[in-house]
């Protein structure tokens, strides 16, 4: 699944969203494009689940 967080614009965005998701699964594979502010995630998590978390550490996703 793939997520737009226009607020994320550094590294350490970055390791929030990626620490963020990984607590709501330990397993899952996150890939993140600073430059066009894209977020993959591949989890066995739903969407809503993944969505909620980034919301909830202050990087509401598109």
């Amino acid at each position: 699944m793939e997520f737009t967080i226009p607020d994320m614009s550094c590294g350490h965005c970055a390791s929030v969203i990626t620490k963020t998701v990984k607590q709501a699964d330990p397993d899952a594979q996150v890939s993140i494009d600073l430059a066009s502010k894209k977020v993959t995630v591949q989890t066995t998590e739903d969407r809503e689940t993944v969505a909620e978390a980034l919301a909830e550490a202050g990087y509401p996703a598109q």
